[in-house]
């Protein structure tokens, strides 16, 4: 596959804008599709996302538009970044305007609300099962890929043809794009890492110090890694951008919204009190349940993400989620 002249990015929020622009850098046309009609003309006259990417002009070869049909038609390949709880809704309506098997590549981090399952398999079950699908995850916050500074993600495909095809899309001025083959690997990265960040905007909202949020990532990993590999991942993209990359990132930095709602809830907030001021989607919340439900039908151990879960579905005080995990017993380091 060639790289494709005209994509549409389905969903107009921070990441959906910021990978429209940075596909647009490489001199492609771009439609980038959201479903707030007035916002969308707003942003086409201003040439700027004001809400989710201000500061941020877009390329001239980028076109906002409200109307499905209208970013869907005649383009050679679509990426869809819209939240996973609203991923199925999203592409049953990209399904509508969709023929020709046109690739779709898929940049929500999450997994599906009840049924637990990763992103490109609740495609697969809209678009059907030999659709040419992949994957883009890794250690990105949306404005800085919008302001042009130097950033790196992996593109998962099962069809190395699909991930390469997106790759160059994606690839250029200061952006790299890695391919693999491991889709399951970039899902679990993306969607664990959520969970963790919160974990780790917890312990430091309480200031337990550089050790405890060390301690917190590493073992946070170790949780990523279980449930990945029980999955079919392999540890390679698990220790890779998608996985440890995004990880770091989001654990680490005011940007993470996981993080800032982490830090919401050590001062004292309720979640709803944390979502409402972060005022945008915070993806950990909904998938800490999943991730959790997860591990547990499939006896994976996660007891980081266990007392996430407890401090948001159970109203455990932080404080005693935090010495709930320091009081466990003693063990080998790679039990």
């Amino acid at each position: 596959m060639s790289a494709p002249s005209v994509i549409a990015v389905i969903g107009a929020g921070s990441y959906g804008t910021a990978l429209a622009i940075q596909v647009a850098r490489q001199g492609r046309g771009v439609r980038l599709w959201g479903r707030n009609a007035e916002a969308m003309t707003q942003m086409a006259e201003a040439r700027e996302n004001a809400r989710y990417m201000p500061g941020c002009p877009l390329p001239d070869s980028l076109e906002p538009v409200a109307a499905m049909q209208a970013a869907l038609d005649g383009v050679e390949a679509v990426i869809v970044a819209v939240p996973s709880h609203a991923l199925r809704e999203t592409c049953a309506e990209v399904a509508k305007h969709l023929d020709n098997r046109v690739p779709v590549a898929c940049a929500a981090k999450g997994l599906e609300p009840d049924s637990r399952k990763l992103p490109l398999d609740v495609i697969a079950e809209v678009l059907g099962e030999d659709w040419p699908l992949a994957v883009i995850s890794g250690p990105t916050f949306a404005r800085e890929i919008g302001q042009g500074m130097p950033s790196a993600v992996s593109i998962g495909a099962r069809d190395l043809a699909t991930g390469e095809l997106f790759a160059d899309a994606l690839h250029g001025a200061g952006f790299r794009a890695y391919t693999t083959d491991d889709i399951v690997g970039v899902q679990i990265g993306g969607a664990v890492k959520n969970v963790l960040a919160i974990g780790v905007g917890i312990a430091d909202g309480l200031n337990l110090g550089a050790n405890t949020r060390a301690a917190l990532i590493t073992r946070g990993l170790v949780e990523m890694s279980r449930l990945g590999e029980a999955l079919g991942a392999r540890s390679e993209t698990l220790m890779g951008l998608s996985g440890m990359g995004d990880l770091v990132l989001t654990c680490t930095d005011d940007q993470s919204r996981n993080r800032r709602f982490g830090l919401a809830l050590a001062r004292g907030e309720s979640v709803d009190q944390a979502i409402e001021g972060i005022g945008q989607v915070v993806e950990g919340y909904r998938v800490t349940r999943e991730v959790r439900e997860l591990a547990h039908e499939l006896g994976i151990e996660m007891p980081i993400t266990e007392q996430v879960y407890q401090v948001l579905y159970q109203d455990v005080a932080p404080v005693a989620a935090v010495l709930s995990l320091s009081s466990r017993p003693q063990r080998a380091e790679t039990e």
